[in-house]
């Protein structure tokens, strides 16, 4: 009888309920929260799910389950995230499910798209005059592109064990932005425009032929790496997409990008950012820095792109709803859908979806560029 207590003792002892810290505690409960969040409210569940789990498994004392615990599955599955692996392949699979004909039958998309990565640079800034290093800052900046995997890839190639803030914190702070694009954008939309241009019906679009669907993903391939080589990894990879599903001769390639391919990197690439999120990292000043920022980067994005479809109104003389800028930050097709409901109650016969999806696979092709510009200038 007492081998047997003795045993139960150093059983209990010896677990994990001993070695807890109220640090751990509370990483539990913000694990917790994030699950409630996919799967009650459906905020981005594809990915905020397996990122909340894989923080409930950095903070299980003695499990080893952190990004950090080296020989661990973790720690294997997270070199996909250093080196850089796993965003691209997601970029590979968004390709197969993005129609660029908005954006090629209107160009001039482009430049809202390009309009709305204000945020990044000015959020750089404004990070560094906070105290943060330039590759930190560089790393907080980029949640204002909207684009998870983008986010996740930067801070990924720009972060290291002696940063003040950890990749799993970028990554919740970008995809609860992202899932919250309905209720930040739609008062900057109508603080900045009259009910007048928000009423304004735009001219039905071109058709766009085929040909031009299979050039366009090749030259942009093509001149955004030749101009800007570190956004190559994301912007190949996109396009390599794109075309594959115009193409219209690999449809069981297309078919295992967007699913198979797609959902198994997306589980790799949640659970190993969420084991980053360990309580010595999340539970300090600097996370909320870094919340606030990516704030404040998002919401400059979607001002910027407002403001630039103003100036697109007054040049072509009413022709523009402005409304349609605010898609040129990344949420695809989130952006765009929030363009048309507010679009909708200024005037209810207007349809600005298809247009403002020009501008919101802009903003995808705009924040892999803008990451490649960060990268340029800090590695």
């Amino acid at each position: 009888m007492e081998v047997f207590l003795d045993t139960v003792s150093n059983l209990w002892t010896e677990s994990g309920f001993m070695a807890i810290t109220w640090q751990q505690l509370v990483m539990l409960c913000v694990s917790g929260v994030l699950i409630y969040l996919a799967i009650v409210k459906k905020y981005e569940p594809l990915l905020l799910l397996p990122i909340a789990f894989g923080m409930l498994l950095a903070n299980l004392p003695l499990a080893g389950l952190s990004a950090d615990s080296e020989g661990g599955l973790i720690y294997y599955l997270y070199k996909g995230v250093k080196m850089g692996i796993y965003p691209p392949l997601i970029f590979l699979g968004i390709g197969t499910m993005t129609d660029f004909a908005p954006l090629i039958a209107n160009p001039k998309s482009f430049l809202l798209g390009a309009a709305a990565q204000a945020g990044i640079f000015l959020t750089f800034i404004g990070a560094i005059l906070l105290g943060f290093d330039f590759n930190e800052a560089g790393s907080i900046a980029i949640i204002g592109g909207a684009d998870g995997p983008t986010a996740i890839y930067v801070a990924g190639k720009l972060l290291n064990d002696t940063s003040s803030i950890d990749i799993g914190t970028i990554a919740v702070a970008a995809y609860s932005y992202m899932a919250l694009v309905p209720i930040i954008q739609p008062p900057i939309m109508k603080l900045l425009t009259t009910k007048k241009e928000r009423s304004v019906v735009m001219q039905q679009m071109r058709p766009v032929s085929k040909t031009e669907k299979v050039i366009f993903p090749i030259m942009v391939t093509l001149v955004i790496s030749l101009m800007i080589p570190s956004a190559a990894p994301l912007v190949s990879m996109l396009m390599l997409g794109n075309l594959m599903r115009e193409s219209g001769v690999v449809d069981r390639l297309v078919k295992t990008a967007q699913n198979e391919l797609m959902n198994i990197i997306t589980i790799f690439l949640g659970v190993s950012v969420g084991a980053t999120t360990t309580a010595s990292k999340f539970l300090q000043k600097e996370t909320l820095f870094v919340v606030f920022l990516g704030l404040i980067a998002f919401s400059i994005g979607t001002a910027a792109g407002v403001l630039f479809g103003k100036l697109m109104y007054v040049v072509t003389k009413g022709k523009v709803n402005p409304l349609i800028g605010s898609a040129g930050v990344s949420a695809v097709p989130m952006a765009a859908r929030v363009s048309q409901k507010v679009g909708q109650e200024a005037n209810p016969a207007n349809f600005l979806l298809m247009h403002a999806m020009g501008p919101n696979v802009a903003g995808v092709i705009g924040s892999a560029v803008a990451a490649g510009v960060l990268l340029s200038i800090l590695l």
